[in-house]
């Protein structure tokens, strides 16, 4: 997308940005705000877990100066609870994390005029870009088919049928190999 600035960011820096980063949710979420698990509030009460867990980093995408989208996650901690609520059977150690498995994609938003640009792609890539996990994983609602498919067309696949929080809707897993070979890139950088 022309014009999109990407600017990485750890925790103490996200910090900084916030509330600009908590507008572009309520903007993107704005039918969906009185929902207890979509409201600001929850969202915000998220954010700040991940910043919390080792490995955290975000990634703001710019357009002017305004921000347009972001993505943030966090490595997966062996004490993780991002498979509690797992409905689906999955093989022996499938979800067994080390501190340096897995890559968790808590979020990827842009704003509906980056939509359909590249925006969430490039913000994407650069999120996952010199990752040494040999994985990421992301939650995609379940009813949402097209963005499941547009994760599918950046080489994602589905792993099982998640419930993470009593209140929250139910969401599809899905996995993206990281790691072609010891020297190698990751699959969708």
């Amino acid at each position: 997308m022309d014009g999109l600035r990407l600017e990485r960011r750890d925790a103490a820096g996200l910090a900084e940005i916030r509330p600009q980063l908590l507008e572009v949710y309520a903007e993107i979420y704005a039918a969906r705000l009185g929902e207890e698990f979509h409201s600001v509030a929850r969202f915000d009460e998220r954010l700040g877990w991940n910043t919390e867990v080792p490995g955290f980093a975000a990634v703001v995408g710019y357009l002017d100066e305004t921000p347009a989208g972001y993505a943030y996650g966090c490595t997966l901690q062996p004490t993780t609870r991002w498979w509690n609520g797992l409905r689906t059977d999955v093989a022996d150690g499938a979800t067994t994390e080390t501190g340096t498995r897995t890559f968790a994609l808590s979020e990827l938003m842009v704003v509906e005029k980056a939509r359909g640009t590249g925006a969430a792609r490039a913000i994407h890539d650069e999120l996952l870009r010199g990752r040494q996990e040999e994985r990421a994983t992301l939650l995609v609602e379940h009813d949402h088919l097209k963005v499941r498919a547009l994760y599918e067309a950046w080489g994602y696949e589905w792993f099982g049928e998640v419930l993470p929080f009593p209140d929250s809707p139910q969401y599809d897993a899905m996995i993206l190999r990281l790691q072609i070979s010891r020297g190698g890139s990751a699959g969708a950088c």
